[in-house]
């Protein structure tokens, strides 16, 4: 399995959704980073299961402990190892996945691949793995100091913000629990949600990342641009189905004359439909891009399926999953965003 991710900032990762605990391994982190361990665990309770009436009741602490490659408040150029205890499974909810095969799952993909699959939460393929990259992304956002990445939830179903996101507080996304940057759209949202989980169903939305104050120059011009890179980890995301940077799909609908960036003398640019990216390489303008999530696919609802003999069974979902990851997924999708322009700029800095 590919459990590592990124080329000089990597982070290989480990552990199950039901197992004693998950972690990973950080290289390519510079020596000298200070760290502050208590933004660090602030990020990790932005992504923790049980933190609002909608999102999954899994009490989990996610409380991550490091066990080399900082000394004294600062990062010492080794492996950063660290771990995150599994605290609260409740394995039995599984028991009836055993032979089965949920629709929408990696269960049957994981079964043809490797002839094994661990029923409970899905084993590896548990969204669960992604607490490990939030601490990736915490890491990488100390080397990006003056680089500010942020995210927000900009749909959910067919609510949706119609403002760009230069019009926005971003003061405003921490303060409800849908973490949307509009608070009276955010109120539509999160009762559209607890009417879908009440209904034993889910729903799917957006996520809108925008990353400001990026120095041009970063990237690569053919295979690695940072788009590609960008869109990889986003893609890498559980649930994710979409991935558009800049003017994305609208675009297609353009023409040239009303979609070029005409540059200013300072070589920025008037518009930024680009957004922040030509030719794979960052140009200085604020790189922002949209991710699409599908609804979760964990219903509590009767469906039909198949077992591993290929019959055809009746089964409903069970246990603590959230009628909608969109929230939850804001801080993974900043945490992978930093990765990747951690990793581009170390891969520059390599070279000058």
């Amino acid at each position: 399995m590919s459990n590592s991710f990124g080329n000089l900032f990597t982070l290989t990762t480990f552990g199950e959704s039901h197992g004693p605990a998950i972690g990973g391994v950080i290289d390519g982190c510079p020596a000298g980073i200070t760290l502050d361990l208590e933004a660090i665990q602030h990020e990790l309770d932005r992504r923790k299961p049980g933190q609002s009436k909608i999102t999954t009741q899994r009490k989990e602490p996610d409380q991550v402990e490091f066990l080399s490659g900082i000394f004294e408040g600062k990062t010492t150029g080794t492996s950063i190892g660290f771990q995150i205890k599994n605290t609260n499974q409740k394995s039995k909810d599984y028991s009836h996945n055993v032979d089965v095969y949920r629709p929408s799952h990696a269960d049957y993909t994981y079964d043809q691949k490797y002839g094994i699959r661990d029923h409970r939460g899905g084993g590896r393929s548990s969204a669960r793995e992604t607490a490990n990259w939030i601490v990736g992304g915490a890491v990488a956002k100390a080397i990006l100091r003056d680089i500010k990445i942020t995210a927000f939830t900009s749909s959910v179903g067919d609510i949706f913000i119609d403002k760009p996101y230069q019009a926005l507080n971003f003061s405003e996304i921490e303060k409800n629990m849908v973490r949307c940057a509009d608070p009276n759209i955010a109120e539509q949202m999160i009762k559209h949600i607890s009417e879908v989980k009440k209904n034993g169903d889910t729903v799917g939305g957006t996520i809108t990342c925008v990353i400001q104050n990026v120095p041009a120059g970063l990237g690569e011009p053919i295979f690695n641009k940072l788009h590609a890179e960008l869109g990889k980890a986003m893609l890498s995301i559980n649930a994710v189905k979409g991935f558009e940077y800049g003017s994305g799909f609208c675009g297609a609908k353009m023409k040239g004359s009303d979609h070029n960036d005409l540059f200013n003398p300072d070589g920025s640019t008037k518009t930024n439909l680009s957004g922040g990216i030509q030719g794979g390489i960052s140009n200085g303008m604020d790189i922002y891009f949209r991710v699409a999530f599908k609804p979760v696919a964990t219903l509590i609802q009767k469906q039909n399926t198949i077992d591993a003999s290929g019959n055809v069974v009746e089964m409903q979902g069970r246990g603590r999953h959230d009628p909608c990851v969109v929230p939850r997924a804001v801080p993974i999708v900043e945490a992978l965003s930093a990765m990747v322009m951690a990793d581009a700029y170390l891969l520059s800095r390599a070279r000058s």
